[in-house]
């Protein structure tokens, strides 16, 4: 299967990307109604578990809306030509998170847990209410055990995955859940540590030049796109339909990229040379930014690639911790065809979804 990844010598930098700040009151009072929250609830393990018990959605679909209104309007989608913002920061202290776990079941352990839990559950609260504030947060019934809030971070053993698990290798870009045709609409990174200043990559469709025959070439329904292996490999005997890299739903760009689990052998040589030209133009316009502890970066995943700088991790309890969340905007609409697709058996779990976003 054919690979296609960015340079690994990107510089820095975040100067390009919009930047909203959160008043300093406001970002207290998002980590203020979390630990609320947390305490109203005293959570336990099945609780902290899948973030799924009714107490805790129904606290998060009704209190978001105590953030003041400066929470509400940096949790906007992006608005410049990168498709993404850096959002700062919620109030954070090293100390307040423990080790690092090294893989995310035992993040998810430990976040129940009434004497290891430290702040990680208070943390996905917070994010749950900023990715609420955003729009409809949810997880896949096949990644992470239907986790609302995923972790992100370094794993024994899966250092060159194409994952987000991985570390000593590049993490290709790649459009989220690209197989799905209920992949999330906006993308949200939060930073809990990050001490190698690891770079998040990001690229923009809007920003890449390709001529009319190339964009012709990237609309056709060519080639499917494959879960990734963080949904596991047992695909054998599904469908794989074909669906365009390109495609627009009145006006807007509706991007699907994701080449490390795109079968690009398979295709022409006129569509291989118009996804090289796209993957060198990505290439041009990437940008790579360091989120900071208490930063939260915003991507439109309609509309962007992310992927991640090659480190090397050190599993001393020190090493970068993301958490991640998916977000479905419900008044942004998506392709008619994208409704045949069955995404391979992969379920969301949606408790905050009213419908479908699918053009007719």
């Amino acid at each position: 299967m054919a690979k296609s990844v960015l340079s690994e010598r990107k510089a820095l930098h975040p100067s390009e990307l919009e930047r909203r700040d959160l008043p300093a009151d406001a970002a207290r009072a998002v980590r203020s109604l979390a630990a609320e929250i947390s305490v109203t609830l005293d959570a336990n393990a099945a609780t902290a578990a899948t973030l799924t018990d009714p107490a805790l959605l129904h606290h998060i679909d009704t209190r978001y809306r105590e953030l003041p209104a400066t929470v509400h309007e940096a949790m906007r989608p992006p608005a410049g030509d990168t498709g993404v913002t850096i959002i700062g920061s919620i109030p954070l202290r090293d100390d307040e998170l423990g080790r690092t776990p090294i893989d995310w079941q035992q993040a998810a352990a430990w976040a129940g847990h009434p004497e290891r839990r430290c702040a990680s559950y208070e943390l996905d609260i917070v994010m749950l209410l900023l990715a609420r504030c955003a729009g409809e947060p949810f997880g896949w019934q096949g990644q992470q055990a239907g986790r609302l809030v995923n972790n992100i971070l370094p794993t024994p053993g899966k250092e060159h995955e194409q994952s987000g698990a991985s570390s000593t290798t590049l993490l290709a870009p790649h459009t989220e859940d690209a197989f799905h045709p209920q992949r999330a609409n906006l993308l949200m990174l939060g930073c809990l540590r990050n001490p190698d200043l690891v770079g998040t990559t990001v690229s923009s469709v809007r920003r890449v030049e390709l001529d009319a025959a190339q964009r012709d070439q990237l609309s056709r329904p060519l080639l499917p796109i494959l879960p990734d292996v963080s949904y596991g490999t047992d695909f054998p005997d599904a469908e794989t339909p074909p669906i365009p890299t390109l495609s627009e739903v009145d006006g807007q760009h509706i991007f699907r990229f994701d080449p490390a689990y795109t079968p690009l052998d398979d295709a022409d040589l006129d569509y291989r040379t118009a996804y090289a030209r796209l993957t060198s133009e990505l290439e041009r316009v990437c940008i790579a930014a360091a989120l900071e502890p208490g930063e939260v970066l915003l991507v439109d995943n309609d509309v962007v690639v992310h992927g991640r700088v090659p480190f090397s991790p050190r599993y001393d309890g020190t090493d970068r911790w993301l958490k991640r969340v998916n977000i479905r905007l419900p008044q942004r609409l998506r392709p008619a065809a994208e409704a045949t697709e069955t995404g391979y058996g992969q379920c969301v779990v949606a408790p905050f979804r009213t419908t479908l976003g699918i053009h007719t």
